[in-house]
């Protein structure tokens, strides 16, 4: 007899935060987590690239940060 497993939990949502320019860092960095964040909650600090695509996941609590008007152009 096979055993199905049954997830106690639904998966958890992972949030979505948009930033605009005036929320970078520095030259398109965001970090996490961000200052809105409840201290509770806290992990290490990162530091993510949202300009060159335009988006950056937090590999601690899979929070999503998108910049708003998506990736920089790489134009001349």
């Amino acid at each position: 007899m096979n055993a199905t497993l049954i997830p106690t939990q639904a998966p958890r949502e992972a949030a979505v935060v948009e930033v605009v320019a005036a929320d970078l860092q520095g030259p398109g960095i965001i970090y996490c987590p961000n200052p809105k964040m409840a201290l509770w909650s806290g992990h290490p600090r990162v530091f993510l690239d949202v300009a060159s695509t335009g988006e950056g996941k937090c590999p601690y609590c899979g929070t999503l940060y998108r910049l708003a008007g998506g990736p920089a152009s790489g134009g001349h």
